[in-house]
């Protein structure tokens, strides 16, 4: 097996409203805006994206009270949005605030 971690600092952009798995899970679908500068190749590269992402379980719950336009740290992996799609969706496992 290949690892799939993400790290990474944003936004929250937009989120929409917690709802429930069929299981009793609670989920969030959210967007983050991210920008930073990076080095490729020798360069200094201006980075500016945003990504969708899911929160579930009690960190569904708990992204729910954060703000919008607070700062994140986040760390989770990189799914396919649907089982046949391929568009990705980051899937939170960790977060906290921060200043950004």
């Amino acid at each position: 097996m290949r690892a799939n971690t993400v790290e990474l600092q944003g936004r929250l952009a937009a989120r929409e409203a917690l709802r429930y798995s069929p299981a009793g899970i609670a989920l969030l679908s959210a967007s983050l805006q991210h920008e930073s500068g990076q080095q490729e190749a020798g360069v200094q590269r201006k980075v500016e994206f945003e990504i969708a992402a899911v929160f579930a379980g009690p960190l569904a719950e708990n992204a729910n009270r954060v703000p919008l336009g607070a700062g994140l740290q986040l760390g989770g992996f990189l799914a396919p949005r649907r089982r046949s799609s391929k568009q990705l969706v980051l899937h939170v496992t960790e977060f906290e605030l921060i200043e950004v």
